[in-house]
């Protein structure tokens, strides 16, 4: 799954708060935005590879979907929480030039509050929906890996070979 559906929701994330707070779009609004890009995606590529690996351990991609999420959701919670905690200083704005990093922080903490609710429930139903219509068989061509068919062939015409 190469587009996941956390990236839009991280930029509708930061345009609400922007909007929610009258805050311009800027260089810092933007830096906030692929900061909450960046730990979307990797929270995002942790359950994707967790429900892929049940998926590859005989689960249906349902529940295989169910338990990446299960087993990815206190770890993604306390990352977007405490970056969030993180946040809320410099999203208030105060002190000398507060006002200046405050796009920063508060486009941090809309594109991860969106994000974090569209890892959790909508990733999840989307891999359930596309992985549904693949197959479990690896895609290696890889004559040494046991899991490709290049290997199956190798094996087999090796011992075709000893035969005769």
């Amino acid at each position: 799954m190469s587009s996941h559906p956390t990236a839009p929701a991280v930029i509708a994330g930061v345009a609400i708060a922007l909007w929610a707070t009258r805050t311009t779009l800027n260089i810092q609004s933007f830096m906030g935005a692929i900061m909450a890009i960046g730990v979307a995606v990797a929270n995002a590529i942790l359950l994707v590879t967790f429900a892929e690996h049940s998926r590859f351990g005989g689960k249906e991609s349902d529940a295989a979907a169910v338990e990446g999420a299960r087993s990815r959701l206190r770890p993604i919670l306390m990352t977007s929480f405490a970056m969030i905690a993180g946040m809320i200083p410099l999203a208030l704005g105060l002190g000398e030039g507060g006002e200046q990093t405050a796009p920063l922080g508060r486009a941090v903490i809309g594109g991860l509050a969106a994000a974090t609710i569209a890892t959790l429930f909508i990733l999840p139903l989307v891999f359930a929906i596309v992985q549904r219509r693949t197959t479990r068989k690896s895609a290696s061509l890889d004559p040494d890996d046991p899991n490709s068919s290049a290997f199956e062939e190798r094996t087999s015409n090796h011992h075709a070979l000893a035969k005769s």
